[in-house]
């Protein structure tokens, strides 16, 4: 039977209150991650360093078989549907081409990210928050004060609808892409909403009776140059808690998905939007495969 000393109960109080005071002087320097590499560190700080992972790394550069679905919207309808359900069903991710938006208005939100992110830090201070309720929300690590090790990320959001921002509630470095992106994905959205109902066996406004696309956020992530890569991570392993993520990678990828216990490269493809189900969809799909099991019986 073990048993805790003074001792250690004060150590590790004092390394938690070390670790707390290190989270705010970070958070009150609202220069984020980009900051720090601005200032030229060579040694990242510990509160970014993470564990090693526990699942295995794989290449899928000459396996085609872990290689996700690339889905090409010129197809016919029920193509498309088929298609969807398959990888939805096996992978839970897949890309999607043709779809709409047109290339250079995917290379202007790209651009316009950086623009943002790249902005005199003085600048980006003024909107750095972490109150959920402003139009335009900027920090690093939304999780900071409970993530057990910090990501090497710098992100902003908004959201898009029910209703979109104000134009002058964005920065103007990327206020105009910004609202033009965000209708356009809006409106995939819509689409994707109604073939994933038709995949699942049921009337195509289904999942958008159900409100799944009533609230639509976007986030821009930026990941600065890191001196030590090997010690953190840009972002880390998790699933989305939404209905539906709808990704934009720009041309250096580094985006992986677990694929029966190895990670795997999703590789960048200029006109591609890579899609996620979300954990809310992954249930809605658990239960209505339940039901037609239920019914067959």
């Amino acid at each position: 039977m073990g048993s805790t000393t003074t001792n250690e109960i004060e150590s590790k109080f004092k390394s938690n209150s070390d670790r707390m005071d290190e989270l705010k002087a970070f958070d009150e320097t609202k220069a984020g991650v980009k900051g720090l590499v601005d200032e030229g560190v060579v040694k990242i700080p510990t509160l970014f360093h993470h564990p090693p992972d526990t699942f295995s790394y794989s290449t899928n550069s000459t396996n085609t078989e872990h290689i996700i679905p690339v889905i090409d919207f010129t197809n016919t309808r029920q193509h498309i549907i088929n298609k969807i359900k398959e990888a939805s069903e096996t992978w839970g991710f897949f890309q999607v081409v043709n779809h709409g938006i047109p290339l250079n208005v995917l290379e202007d939100m790209k651009d316009g990210v950086v623009r943002f992110f790249e902005q005199d830090t003085e600048v980006k201070k003024e909107v750095y928050t972490r109150d959920q309720t402003r139009p335009l929300v900027y920090n690093s690590n939304f999780d900071m004060y409970s993530s057990p090790a910090l990501n090497w990320r710098d992100t902003f959001k908004c959201n898009i609808a029910p209703n979109a921002p104000k134009p002058e509630d964005l920065p103007v470095v990327c206020r105009d892409i910004v609202l033009e992106y965000g209708a356009h994905v809006e409106k995939l959205g819509m689409t994707l909403f109604e073939l994933l109902s038709e995949a699942l066996g049921l009337n195509p406004n289904h999942l958008k009776d159900m409100d799944c696309s009533k609230w639509i956020m976007l986030l821009g992530h930026y990941y600065p140059a890191c001196p030590q890569p090997e010690l953190t991570m840009g972002t880390t392993r998790h699933s989305d808690g939404s209905f539906l993520t709808v990704l934009l990678q720009d041309h250096i990828g580094g985006l992986q998905i677990l694929y029966q216990n190895s990670w795997i490269d999703v590789s960048p493809i200029p006109e591609a939007l890579v899609i996620n189900i979300g954990d809310l969809l992954q249930k809605i799909q658990s239960i209505q495969y339940f039901l037609k099991a239920v019914q067959r019986t």
